[in-house]
């Protein structure tokens, strides 16, 4: 779902100060359809979509919404340290993965615009904190593309896989 979502945020740039290459990466025809129909149409957020669909998400965030997705794109997933992500996406780590997903999942859609400086409750269950102190972020996590427009919700691309307090992806290297 997160990936669904992720690609979506990659159509607008406006309100967010984003970068002009991610943008140029989406067309609009991926703002049509749900969040992971978005998110697949947009071709930045492969990784984002096979990480929605190892958690079995995909239900989830094509379902009705709205929702809000901070998605990461395939270079923020990249950006990970070595082997966090083929850890993650292992069955027997399932649960984390889906933690770590809907940490990046708001009830109710939310633009970039309307975005107050404060925390906001996730649908995994614990805060995020958004600041739009020299453009939009989520905990420290920079949107580069805003305001992507999806049949149940709204994706903004963010620059960074954001981690709920308490998960520690170095634990999963370990095991």
């Amino acid at each position: 779902m997160f990936a669904s979502v992720a690609i979506a945020a990659a159509l607008t740039l406006s309100a967010c100060g984003g970068n002009s290459d991610t943008a140029a990466e989406v067309t609009e025809e991926a703002s049509v359809g749900t969040i992971v129909d978005v998110a697949i149409g947009a071709g930045n957020f492969s990784t984002l979509v096979a990480a929605v669909t190892a958690a079995d998400l995909v239900e989830t965030l094509s379902g009705t919404g709205p929702f809000t997705v901070f998605a990461p794109t395939d270079d923020a997933f990249a950006a990970l340290p070595a082997g966090v992500l083929d850890a993650l996406l292992l069955p027997e780590n399932k649960a984390v993965l889906a933690q770590i997903l809907t940490y990046h999942v708001v009830s109710g859609m939310v633009m970039a615009a309307d975005v107050k400086d404060g925390d906001v409750a996730t649908v995994e269950g614990q805060n995020v904190k958004l600041s739009t102190m020299g453009g939009v972020t989520v905990n420290g996590a920079k949107v580069i593309a805003a305001d992507v427009a999806a049949s149940n919700g709204v994706i903004h691309a963010i620059d960074a896989v954001i981690l709920p307090p308490g998960v520690d992806v170095a634990k999963l290297l370990k095991k």
